[in-house]
């Protein structure tokens, strides 16, 4: 069965690889792919389905394309921290977030921020959740996909 959130975590890994490697999010596309085939999954050894693979180019190649409105409202959205202080991971979780935040109308700004919290905690640190968590709640109130006062549990 297809997942949104294991293409998410294909997505992250290419970004995270792109990022340090200094490459395109194509080029580490292409790498993970063939490093899949040759048994290196992220958690298990099911190819991906190509609902995934579909999903994790969007991401991949829409956070390329808008790389620099993405890191600029990450910035906006972030107290004290520039993108080149940020850790890898965290930065490329963010990055994915607000790509679905600003073109991915077909996914509910929540849905996006519960699966960047859910990437933190399993590919961050002790400290990624809520750094994470606060920065993709406040893009997402920038871009009034939730309303601003709107606080989680009450309508």
């Amino acid at each position: 069965m297809a997942s949104r959130r294991r293409a998410r975590e294909f997505a992250l890994q290419a970004l995270y690889d792109a990022d340090l490697a200094e490459i395109g999010g194509q080029e580490a596309l292409t790498a993970l792919w063939a490093g899949m085939i040759e048994g290196e999954g992220i958690d298990d050894n099911r190819a991906p389905e190509s609902e995934e693979v579909e999903f994790a180019q969007r991401l991949v190649l829409g956070v390329d394309e808008k790389r620099p409105a993405i890191d600029e409202l990450i910035e906006s959205c972030s107290t004290n921290w520039r993108m080149p202080r940020m850790p890898v991971v965290d930065r490329n979780i963010l990055r994915v977030a607000a790509f679905e935040l600003l073109e991915c109308a077909d996914i509910p700004a929540t849905v996006s921020i519960n699966e960047a919290v859910e990437l933190a905690k399993r590919f961050g640190t002790q400290d990624s959740r809520a750094f994470v968590n606060g920065i993709v709640d406040r893009m997402a109130r920038q871009l009034d996909r939730i309303p601003a006062d709107r606080r989680k549990g009450r309508p």
